[in-house]
């Protein structure tokens, strides 16, 4: 079979897997998160003081993954490390969500499960996860492992220490 000007006839092609907490088009500035109070101005989320009056409403894109459950970042801890250090590693946690939240109303905690030995975070972003996997695994160390899905939209992310 001639190739010609199209070369290879038989690859595959790979469709783009799109975020759909993703806006395709930018809120209208400024716009105020009805559920968290988030503000959308200068092309980006931020949280202010000095919401202006007069703003459209909506809700942001982090409070409709909660809403929805479904979230970007999932870290998994265990280990029996785990049990005799779970309040340290939970205040590290907090601390870091509140950090990184501070800077990037979008990166949040959605819900922290405590099951039978292991500790399951999840989060609105993948950058608050990884955050908070990295703080966990400089400060404890153990075993990390980080995994990206869905075109690196979400995050899986797993330390284990006994």
């Amino acid at each position: 079979m001639d190739k010609g000007k199209y070369g290879r006839l038989d690859r595959l092609v790979q469709e783009k897997r799109h975020d759909p907490y993703e806006p395709r088009e930018k809120f209208p500035e400024p716009t105020i998160c009805k559920q968290c109070g988030a503000v959308y101005m200068d092309g980006r989320w931020t949280w202010t003081d000095n919401a202006p009056e007069k703003a459209n409403m909506a809700i942001c894109p982090a409070c409709r993954r909660i809403k929805d459950h479904l979230p970007a970042g999932t870290l998994t801890l265990t280990g029996k490390f785990l049990q005799s250090h779970g309040s340290e590693i939970m205040n590290l946690i907090k601390n870091e969500e509140r950090a990184e939240k501070a800077k990037h109303p979008l990166e949040r905690i959605m819900e922290i499960k405590q099951e039978s030995g292991s500790i399951v975070v999840l989060t609105t972003g993948i950058h608050v996860a990884r955050r908070i996997g990295e703080a966990i695994h400089n400060s404890y160390h153990g075993d990390y492992e980080l995994k990206y899905g869905d075109a690196e939209k979400t995050v899986f992310i797993a330390w284990h220490r006994d």
